[in-house]
């Protein structure tokens, strides 16, 4: 019996090239685990209107953790118009899967590492290494949205004066997306960079938010960091969103650990990725209490589907990520070491790198330095 039951999300895309090129790297790591393959993506919405089956989420409770590739995801009204003709106006709403997952496990740590490896020609420059703890379950991409807004909850808003200018545009004319942010969450995302910044012995911890504009989730944020922060030796640092996309552009070394809510924890993280190659590079790990779900943070490109053309890097450093979760830190340490190798080399390169490599001959460019 395997060592690791892994629910292996392919999605579709891109993903399942970068997939099965991770494979090739686990394989060859001699990893002891059964991978247990999960329906998930564009495919599933159209045919059952479910990205997300309810025999994939069944699937997760019976394995340890999950490695998932990339999916397609569009807005509502073309979500809607793609459904198989049978599915059609049925009252079926799109929802993002991943954000799904998120949800309904309590994935509430996001952490997404950026980190430039030398010699590899994206860096903005050699000496980033920040890792962004975004909280993954609450603000901005909670799901709380509305349109047109249901007369109740409109009259509860006019209660506010600021809704006076809203009034005179009707219920058909207003979209309301909301940003519900909770003590607890704020308190557990923050909790968690400064564990790592203490276990790590990271110089600080900045938290980001708009708590001058966004008065009372920002202020929540802040407030919250602070009262953790009085419990830790490592300094906290805070900055508004706007300034801290600057600042990172500037001055990105002067950067450790950086912390957020889901929106502005999402913007910094894809910024960040930019600095050091781009989402090539760029792995994450959705963490909860009992369950995690790695992935690289690239969508599935549909463009270059089939074509075996994307570099694979980000989802083989997440499957590092998920490596390290599960207690194998050696051969978490040997892919690392491997992916740098290959980085440092520069005979090995994918298009978005300046070369002409294909998906799975990066791969086996990392399986031979492993």
């Amino acid at each position: 019996m395997a060592k690791h039951r892994i629910a292996w999300l392919p999605g579709d895309g891109v993903g399942v090239e970068t997939m099965e090129a991770t494979r090739l790297v686990l394989d060859a790591l001699n990893f002891d685990a059964e991978y247990i393959h999960g329906d998930i993506g564009w495919e599933f919405w159209i045919k059952e209107g479910n990205a997300l089956p309810d025999r994939t989420l069944d699937l997760l409770q019976k394995t340890d953790c999950a490695l998932f590739g990339a999916i397609t995801s569009k807005p509502k009204d073309e979500a809607a118009a793609e459904l198989d003709p049978s599915l059609q106006n049925k009252g079926l709403v799109y929802f993002s899967p991943i954000v799904r997952l998120r949800q309904e496990l309590n994935l509430h740590t996001n952490m997404r590492p950026c980190k430039a490896y030398p010699g590899n020609p994206l860096n903005y420059k050699d000496d980033i290494d920040i890792i962004v703890f975004r909280e993954n379950t609450e603000g901005m991409y909670g799901g709380v949205e509305f349109h047109p807004i249901p007369k109740t909850i409109f009259d509860a808003l006019c209660e506010h004066p600021k809704m006076n200018k809203f009034q005179r545009n009707g219920l058909d004319n207003l979209a309301l997306s909301t940003r519900i942010m909770s003590r607890q969450g704020c308190a557990s995302i923050v909790t968690q960079a400064f564990e790592f910044a203490k276990q790590f012995k990271r110089r600080s911890v900045t938290v980001v938010d708009k708590p001058n504009v966004l008065r009372e989730t920002g202020g929540l944020m802040i407030r919250t960091a602070r009262d953790i922060a009085a419990k830790y030796d490592t300094p906290l640092w805070e900055t508004n969103i706007d300034a801290q996309c600057m600042w990172l552009v500037k001055n990105p070394s002067d950067y450790d650990v950086i912390v957020a809510e889901n929106m502005f924890g999402d913007i910094l993280s894809d910024l960040c990725a930019q600095l050091v190659g781009g989402l090539g590079f760029a792995c994450a790990g959705n963490i909860g209490d009992n369950y995690a779900v790695f992935e690289p943070t690239h969508g599935s490109a549909p463009k270059y589907a089939g074509m075996y053309k994307v570099n694979p890097i980000a989802t083989v450093l997440s499957a590092k990520m998920m490596l390290g979760w599960l207690g194998e830190t050696e051969k978490a340490k040997v892919i690392e070491e491997a992916v740098a190798a290959v980085i440092a080399e520069d005979s090995v390169r994918t298009y978005d790198m300046g070369g002409s490599a294909k998906t799975l001959e990066m791969a086996n460019a990392i399986v031979a330095k492993l």
